[in-house]
């Protein structure tokens, strides 16, 4: 009994200080009610708020960031794995629906090609091996197989099969020994006090007191600056044919020939870059490992400039420079554009240096903002998403481009301000509306191409220019790809044949020569020349032997 009341007695008080706690609760709460003014509320609740759009904003930057990334991921798993060309899908062009096409209605020989199976095309070996020297190998029967198997007598020839084989003779190195023959009168050196000699004459060498002869350092060169092998693998290559040329040799060969015979030619291809009204630039970096003032990891660039597609004369030029500064293009083009001379257009990138020069309009690239959408797309890849449109839009501009390809320069301009001009100012109207996230691949776009918009409209000035910087691209590839394989320039000196080098074996491809033939026609020729010939000497002259010159099929 007496446990039955204590638990009783336990519940009570459980409930008692129950009931205590309540009522201390709701005493509390009444006294801060009424104790705690309105202003301290409503500060509170501002605070609060405040904190809640803190918060938002952080969670909106970060989901941003998170988004941001995981593009850059795919985009660069896409260009990793994925197909590097920049083509245009079909159906682009389905943005600009209209009854009528915009442009004049030229055929498109491309597309009406494509509509067919393609067909083998007869006789096209020998068209192929038409230009080879010719080597018959002939096939006979002995007088004793010739033998009749029926009567005995023996059997005459009355025809042939022929099988046609591409034969390679590999490159041979030859001891080549000049030998200059000394003559002396034999008669006079009996009966007179002196005796005449005449000596037969000799040409000068390429490298005095070197074993270099003008198709070795040739060699040595295509190799290097046109197949892009390290002068290591060259040395290997030559000690499997049984001789030894030392890397640091084929170096200084390359570096002396190119600074005591090939700068003047590079210097008159100058001349002429200079003469043209529109030329192409671009720029990419080097590593020079002995470079005063520098450590072996600051880069250096290797810019290039080079003639647009209306010359006759395309030349193409590297040029060595430590640095990427905007004082570079402005030495290198002084004296190219005067403020009361005709006008200059340089066709470039986005990078700001070169819309500093003065008396020279610099024409923006389209095809760098055709890419930008291009990689927003294809990491969307929605059809209706905004990075579709604005890859719509170039992609009308170009298709435009290519009916405008063949016209004259002044039916070029006229055609591109009646079609292409509406088409890219109804681009940059679209751009400016645009709402996207920032931080993204499609935001970037935009973004570029409403800051480089004042470059790019630069394209409607003069029927001359181009839509793209790509022919620049183009040329500096060659050196990129030697690059990846040779690393790096040893020294400065290096660096400037190098320079020197790319741009006279790549203007010989610009103009249909063989870069090895050229090179050593230049080697063979130029140690014996006179400064009045060089001309006769440049990639583009008619006095250059038919053996440097592209067999064309």
């Amino acid at each position: 009994m007496s446990l039955t009341f204590f638990c009783l007695f336990q519940k009570n008080a459980a409930q008692s200080l129950i009931l205590l706690d309540f009522s201390t609760i709701c005493c509390y709460n009444y006294y801060m009610i009424n104790t705690v003014s309105t202003a301290d509320l409503q500060a509170q609740i501002t605070q609060l708020n405040k904190r809640n759009s803190e918060l938002e904003n952080t969670v909106a930057e970060l989901s941003a960031l998170v988004k941001h990334f995981q593009e850059l991921f795919k985009l660069s798993q896409m260009k990793r794995f994925g197909a590097s060309s920049e083509k245009t899908a079909d159906g682009q062009l389905t943005l600009f629906n209209t009854e009528e096409p915009a442009g004049p209605v030229i055929a498109d020989q491309e597309t009406e090609e494509i509509r067919y199976t393609r067909k083998k095309q007869k006789g096209k070996r020998e068209a192929d091996l038409s230009k080879l020297p010719l080597e018959v190998v002939e096939h006979e029967l002995s007088e004793e197989e010739r033998v009749c198997p029926d009567c005995g007598e023996i059997m005459q020839p009355f025809g042939a099969d022929t099988r046609d084989e591409i034969k390679i003779i590999p490159a041979q190195v030859i001891h080549l020994q000049h030998r200059c023959h000394v003559y002396k009168c034999v008669d006079c050196a009996k009966t007179a006090d002196k005796t005449p000699i005449i000596k037969a004459s000799m040409p000068e060498p390429v490298i005095k007191g070197s074993a270099a002869s003008a198709s070795a350092v040739a060699f040595i060169m295509t190799q290097k600056y046109l197949m892009h092998l390290p002068f290591y693998r060259l040395e290997q290559d030559f000690l499997r044919q049984g001789v030894f040329i030392n890397r640091q040799n084929m170096a200084n060969w390359s570096i002396q020939v190119c600074e005591d015979w090939l700068r003047p030619v590079y210097d008159r291809l100058k001349e002429n870059l200079l003469r043209h009204d529109i030329l192409h630039g671009d720029e990419s970096t080097l590593q020079v490992l002995k470079e005063p003032g520098k450590t072996t990891q600051q880069k250096s660039y290797m810019w290039l400039y080079r003639t647009s597609g209306e010359s006759e004369k395309p030349t193409s030029l590297y040029e060595y420079q430590p640095s990427r500064e905007g004082e570079h293009p402005k030495t290198f083009l002084d004296g190219w554009a005067q403020p009361d001379g005709p006008a200059k257009y340089l066709h470039t990138d986005g990078y700001d240096a070169y819309h500093t020069l003065e008396n020279i309009t610099v024409v923006g690239c389209w095809a760098h903002v055709r890419r930008k959408f291009n990689d927003a797309f294809k990491i969307t890849g929605a059809p209706d998403s905004p990075a579709k449109i604005g890859l719509d839009y170039c992609g009308q501009l170009f298709a435009l481009e290519k009916k405008f390809v063949d016209m004259p320069p002044d039916e070029r301009q006229k055609n591109r301000l009646e079609y292409s001009k509406p088409i890219a100012e109804a681009f940059f109207s679209w751009a400016e509306n645009v709402n996207v996230p920032p931080k993204l691949a499609i935001s970037r776009a935009l973004t570029y191409a409403l800051n480089q918009r004042y470059w790019l409209m630069n394209v409607f000035l003069d029927g001359r220019t181009e839509l793209s910087n790509n022919r620049a691209e183009r040329s500096v590839k060659p050196f990129v790809m030697g690059r990846k394989n040779w690393l790096f320039c040893n020294s400065v000196n290096g660096a400037k044949a190098s320079a020197i080098a790319f741009s006279v074996i790549e203007t010989a491809k610009e103009n249909g020569l063989k870069p090895f033939e050229y090179l050593n026609f230049l080697l063979e020729n130029l140690p014996n020349a006179k400064t009045s010939q060089l001309d006769d000497l440049l990639p583009w002259s008619d006095k250059l032997p038919p053996v440097c010159r592209v067999s064309t099929i």
